[in-house]
This record gives C-alpha cells, sequence and structure tokens, in this order.
C-alpha cells in the first residue's frame, strides 16, 4: 500500500491559492477515478482509495493546516502501517518556477512548513516528494502562496496537476530514479 497525500489548507478561502496545488493535485486524482473523500477525525485527513498497478493506494488531504500536516500523514502511516519508503508527498514548491515540478526522493524541509512537520512527525526526511513550481515569487512569500491562482495560469495548471498525477503513478511502478530522469 502506498500513501500519497496532498498538502494544502482546507476551507474555501484557501481553495485555489498558490498553496494548495498538493490538495488540487489529489482532488484531480480523486475526480478522474470517480471516488469521494470521506472525512475522518481520527486520522485527521480527508481520506480515500484508489488502485493503481494492482496496488491500493491511499490519497489524503490533512485537515490539520498546511504547518500540522505531519500529525494526519504519521497518524495514516502509523494505522495502515506504511513506512516512509512507501509515501509520496506532492507540494507547492515558491523555488520553482510555475509550469515545473521537480520529484526528490529525501532532503530537507527547504522553508516549507507542511514538510517539516512531515519530517517532524515521521523522524525521517526520507520519503518521495513532487515539487510543484509556483514561483517566481512576488512580494513577502508568506502572502504569496496565499494568493490565488491567476485566471491566466488556471488552464496551463490543469496540465501540471496531470503532469503531477502521472509522476506519481511513474514512482510507484518504476522508483524514483527512473521518475526523476523522465519528469526533472
Amino acid at each position: 500500500m502506498k500513501l500519497i497525500t496532498g498538502l494544502g489548507n482546507i476551507g474555501d478561502k484557501y481553495c485555489f491559492t498558490r498553496h494548495n496545488a498538493g490538495f488540487m493535485t489529489i482532488d484531480r486524482w480523486a475526480l478522474q477515478e470517480n471516488v469521494s473523500f470521506k472525512s475522518d477525525s481520527k486520522l485527521k485527513c480527508f481520506i480515500t482509495k484508489v488502485k493503481y498497478n494492482n496496488e491500493d493506494i491511499l490519497l489524503i488531504k490533512p485537515t490539520t493546516f498546511m504547518n500540522l500536516s505531519g500529525e494526519a500523514v504519521r497518524a495514516v502511516s502509523d494505522y495502515y502501517k506504511i513506512s516512509p519508503e512507501d509515501i509520496i508527498i506532492i507540494y507547492d514548491d515558491i523555488a520553482l518556477d510555475f509550469g515545473r515540478i521537480r520529484l526528490r526522493p529525501s532532503g530537507s524541509d527547504g522553508g516549507h512548513n507542511g514538510i517539516k512537520s512531515i519530517i517532524k512527525h515521521l523522524g525521517t526526511n526520507k520519503f518521495d516528494r513532487i515539487k510543484i513550481g509556483i514561483g517566481p515569487q512576488i512580494g513577502p512569500s508568506e502572502n504569496y502562496v496565499l494568493q490565488n491562482f491567476p485566471k491566466t495560469q488556471m488552464e496551463d495548471l490543469k496540465t501540471i496537476l496531470d503532469k503531477s498525477i502521472d509522476a506519481a503513478k511513474y514512482i510507484i511502478t518504476d522508483g524514483m530514479q527512473k521518475a526523476q530522469n523522465k519528469f526533472n
């Protein structure tokens, strides 16, 4: 079983913000699979299951808000006995230009509070990541990430989200190194 987590903030006011690129990816995947999320207060997330390549894949969106995302990732991974090497986190990256994605098997939090929380709660930085570019940043980062994607980027955003889903599937079937070669 794999756990794929999209990072973001819950609530209508955050729905189309740059910081919710991870949520948007997971929502798009669920829509493509025609599955719905259910709220699980014990696991601190919205959760659904899909099948890919004959494997169960849990898709989650933490309900803890971004800075506490690790609580949900840890709760789900403990409950389903999923090790960090079977976790993929999808999230926004302000250092990457809009339209780009970057895959990494581990690393620092890079100043991203959601990743910082996940590293803290899992006790490791060794989990797969798909970073979705939202840059270049204009103004203070805390304001920039909470702004909606401009309408001029919305059509391209769909393609980027689909590419992120494809990258996650490629990681599952072919591993991170081959996925990096294909998508980075």
